[in-house]
């Protein structure tokens, strides 16, 4: 039975880790606020890019002047993928959450008999992926001395899949990152940059109130496609970094606050505990004296 000289540390000791604790959750409810607005006014622009990028690739599809960045290579050998994570722990399973479904479609793709590359952006995720994917990184990005993140940033990462594209190491780049939906909820999305995935929805979406306007482009529609095509990829990865800070300084706030929770829950459980030593300790040393008086 520990004594209560142990008993007293221990709580000094888990009361100055609820104090920490306290502090981090207020620090990430103060970041969440920033995150998240940059986060969700960076959605509609990018949303529609995506889904004009979808547009222009559907109508695209089978012409021989195609540019192979919007319409792929014409095969799907190589995987590129993209896996965003922070750079520092203690925010539950946000990390784990991402790494994992990037794992499970890796596992996919090498079952199938892909080859499979990755570029890792964040420490975390790139630690947990190195341990059985060390091999398969080609690159990694460290954030840690980003302060503030920009669209420069992005753009950084947005070159480095370009090149890897332009230098034919892979056939299709697929991006991994948490959409910030609530403080206590973040889902995991994978979203296919090269080439860009055309769906149903993205389509109808831009041809819902002009479906039969003709259009005529100046410059040209290679030109114009030249300089798109490559920020659409920036734009996309600077959407995904934003819902990353948000999702994770959202996750650190639970976090913190669960972490707190159970700090105080083991402080009481601790001092119930010392105040039940302390009490058998008196009555003994009591015993002990009247047992001596009565010997007397």
């Amino acid at each position: 039975m520990a004594s209560l000289k142990d008993l007293k540390n221990r709580i000094v000791s888990v009361k100055s880790t609820q104090k920490i604790t306290k502090a981090m959750q207020m620090v990430a409810a103060a970041k969440l606020r920033r995150a998240q607005e940059a986060a969700e006014a960076a959605r509609p622009y990018a949303d529609r890019m995506d889904a004009v990028m979808a547009n222009l690739a559907a109508g695209m599809a089978g012409q021989a002047t195609a540019p192979e960045l919007m319409i792929g290579t014409g095969k799907d050998d190589v995987h590129l993928v993209v896996v965003t994570s922070s750079e520092r722990g203690l925010c539950g399973g946000f990390n784990t959450s991402i790494v994992r479904q990037a794992r499970t479609h890796i596992d996919t793709l090498l079952a199938q008999g892909k080859q499979v590359k990755l570029l890792t952006v964040g420490k975390k995720g790139r630690d947990q992926l190195k341990r059985e994917f060390g091999s398969n990184i080609v690159d990694h990005v460290d954030m840690g001395d980003v302060k503030k993140l920009g669209f420069v940033h992005a753009s950084d990462i947005g070159d480095k899949i370009l090149a890897l594209f332009e230098a034919g190491e892979f056939d299709i780049c697929t991006l991994f990152f948490a959409r910030f939906e609530s403080v206590i909820s973040q889902v995991v999305t994978a979203q296919q940059l090269i080439p860009a995935a055309v769906s149903d929805a993205d389509v109808a979406e831009t041809t819902a109130d002009d479906d039969a306007t003709p259009y005529e482009y100046e410059p040209e529609e290679a030109e114009i496609l030249k300089t798109l095509l490559p920020r659409n990829i920036a734009v996309q990865v600077f959407k995904a970094l934003l819902e990353n800070a948000a999702s994770e300084q959202g996750a650190r706030m639970t976090a913190m606050d669960n972490a707190t929770r159970n700090a105080g829950d083991m402080i009481d459980d601790l001092t119930l505990q010392y105040n039940r030593s302390r009490q058998a300790q008196i009555t003994k040393e009591l015993i002990e004296i009247i047992s001596g008086a009565e010997a007397l």
